[in-house]
């Protein structure tokens, strides 16, 4: 059997780790295309070494672009390594562009689409992500899903019920794999308490009213605990050309981070400020109250069982939650069904 790994984007690397290891222990023949839509050395290349991914069997180097131009790179450079290659499956993971772009190729040639991490729904077709989760479940031949939810939400939409298998969250596995290192991690540099931001969505971002919002609350935050902010390049850009210039000291913009180093930080924090789905559910494993700042999320699961507040964009409503939290009033929550580190595990025993 032949197995081909699609993947473009950090999160779909921490997902497909864990499951080309499991693919590995049971000597299946795989290949790794990397469509290049993350493409920087600290969004790609260290993630593909740390993970034990290695080099990429391919790279297609498509890069940065609008939606519509990074989905058809993808698809015209990927159907000539398809046709090459024609393995029995396909594995695609999460949302992103890439995901789309490699379901859609492999379905026209009649190659086999597994989707790992399927199921998911936001209700928002604003979110190109939606787009690209609602068709990648509809032409996969395999749906893997982390939770009752995502089988709902397949079942509702007419997948056949044959198709779908609920396997539980790949990402914990990598998490579970990673966390026992997290105890070295020196903190010395950091302070006891603090919260840990990490924001990249536009609506956040990309608009100086809701970003100027957004750091002004934070100010206000960092006078009662410290906010340790892992930015990226272009949100970096974004806060230098904010009309809000008086930062508070005890915000500390920081260069973004590698997994490990992320993940240390969010295992020890106080709380965690985030427009990241993956984010969502690492802190509802690891117990670490969660206050989304997006209207909706993709994974009610860590909202109905875990430690996940969604805050919408009532900034007073995070102060508030966080004010909770600090008086030992947060929010508690439990381990999903089958997080438990074994997900890829039960993927590669389905392809057996």
């Amino acid at each position: 059997m032949r197995i081909v790994h699609v993947v473009g984007a950090r999160p779909n690397f921490i997902k497909a780790a864990a499951v080309h290891a499991a693919c590995a222990r049971r000597k299946i023949t795989q290949m790794v295309v990397h469509t290049g839509q993350h493409y920087d050395e600290k969004m790609s290349g260290v993630f593909f070494q740390a993970f034990g991914l290695g080099i990429p069997g391919v790279n297609l180097e498509v890069g940065s672009g609008t939606h519509v131009e990074q989905t058809a790179s993808v698809m015209l450079r990927l159907e000539p390594v398809m046709l090459s290659v024609r393995p029995e499956w396909v594995i695609v993971y999460g949302d992103v562009n890439s995901t789309l772009a490699a379901a859609l190729v492999c379905s026209k040639l009649q190659i086999p689409v597994a989707h790992v991490e399927a199921g998911l729904r936001s209700f928002d077709r604003r979110m190109p992500e939606e787009i690209n989760r609602l068709v990648t479940d509809q032409v996969a031949d395999a749906l893997f899903t982390p939770s009752e939810d995502a089988n709902v939400n397949l079942l509702r939409e007419g997948i056949a019920p044959n198709k779908i298998r609920l396997v539980g969250n790949v990402m914990i596995d990598t998490l579970v794999r990673f966390l026992p290192l997290t105890q070295s991690f020196d903190r010395s540099k950091y302070p006891d308490q603090y919260a840990l931001v990490t924001l990249h969505r536009p609506s956040n971002v990309d608009a100086l009213a809701p970003l100027n919002e957004i750091l002004g609350v934070l100010s206000s935050l960092s006078r009662k605990l410290p906010v340790i902010f892992p930015v990226h390049p272009r949100t970096r850009k974004h806060i230098a050309s904010s009309a809000r210039i008086d930062l508070s000291p005890k915000i500390f913009l920081i260069e973004p981070l590698d997994y490990l180093d992320f993940l240390s930080l969010e295992r020890y924090a106080t709380v965690v400020i985030t427009d990241s789905g993956g984010v969502q559910e690492e802190t509802t494993f690891l117990g670490v109250p969660c206050l989304t700042v997006r209207e909706n999320t993709e994974r009610p699961i860590t909202i109905a069982l875990g430690t996940n507040l969604l805050i919408g964009s009532d900034y007073a409503r995070l102060e508030r939650e966080v004010d909770a939290i600090l008086a030992g009033n947060g929010k508690r929550g439990t381990i999903p069904p089958l997080w438990d580190g074994q997900t890829a595990e039960r993927i590669a025993d389905v392809f057996l």
